[in-house]
């Protein structure tokens, strides 16, 4: 699979097989590609959780808020949660600030992911002072991202945005659809 291919396949993914481990061994070289990704000023200052134990994750998806766009769902039925997590924070000892890097990390993740046969979803709606709590978090750290991690089992779709509308949606075969601008649209001065 080229670059754009992965690219492409690397889609937000909200249902999973919940069946399938996920050893922290796979979370580790996920991070792993993290680690290399580009950080501003070379600080490096993201920490890593990793997720991988049944209470744990039970004790995790509480925290987390799923899909706002689709307002008649919760999140995923207790046989499609993900099978692991990745909680990534910002060391304040470090940096107080963390401009990007934890966008740039997420996305190598989820490209590793998709090249491992896995699926995720970088969730940034999160119950921090709760998951705080949940997993004895100091002080030092801010949490920044929950990264959901699983086999998927639902199909995305991409297609050109309808009328300037960039909600996704799931159609009555439980497809997710998610709007894209084209091309021509998003390069000025072509």
């Amino acid at each position: 699979m080229n670059l754009h291919q992965l690219i492409e396949k690397t889609r937000t993914c909200r249902r999973f097989d919940s069946t399938h481990a996920i050893s922290a061994d796979t979370l580790a070289s996920l991070v792993d590609l993290a680690r290399l990704s580009a950080s501003g000023a070379n600080r490096q200052p993201l920490k890593y959780i990793l997720v991988t134990e049944p209470s744990q994750r039970e004790a995790l998806y509480p925290c987390l808020a799923w899909a706002g766009y689709l307002t008649n769902w919760e999140g995923p039925d207790p046989d499609e949660r993900p099978s692991a997590y990745i909680i990534i924070l910002g060391d304040k000892e470090i940096s107080e600030s963390f401009g990007i890097d934890h966008g740039i990390a997420a996305q190598s993740i989820m490209l590793g992911a998709t090249e491992a046969g896995l699926g995720g979803c970088i969730i940034a709606s999160v119950k921090k002072e709760r998951l705080r709590l949940v997993f004895d978090i100091p002080k030092q750290y801010e949490v920044l991202l929950v990264l959901a991690l699983g086999k998927p089992v639902e199909k995305v779709a991409i297609e050109t945005i309808q009328n300037n509308d960039v909600k996704y949606w799931r159609d009555d075969k439980g497809v997710h659809h998610v709007p894209k601008r084209t091309l021509d649209e998003i390069i000025l001065g072509r």
